[in-house]
């Protein structure tokens, strides 16, 4: 069993999460968002990002599997298609 911290959660940490929200109250990011923020969004970006996702719909595959380990990986609540696609759209 893990007993310490995720790699991915220790590299979110190098982030300053009060500059993230300041930004993200300052451009209205959270401004219809109920239940997937803009840190989650960024977290499971960052996700796809490290490895190696070739679409959004992989990235969303990948943090389904994880889905148990999402609040350890830092996305807060765990990302689906219908909660992560329409954010990533939303004008």
């Amino acid at each position: 069993m893990h007993q310490g911290k995720y790699m991915f959660f220790q590299l979110l940490n190098f982030l300053d999460r009060n500059d993230f929200n300041y930004l993200a109250r300052t451009y209205d990011g959270d401004k219809y968002v109920k239940q997937f923020t803009c840190w989650n969004q960024f977290a499971v970006l960052m996700f796809g990002q490290l490895s190696n996702r070739e679409s959004l719909r992989d990235i969303v595959l990948a943090a389904q599997a994880h889905a148990s380990k999402a609040y350890h990986l830092g996305f807060g609540k765990s990302a689906t298609k219908s909660n992560f696609f329409p954010s990533l759209f939303h004008a």
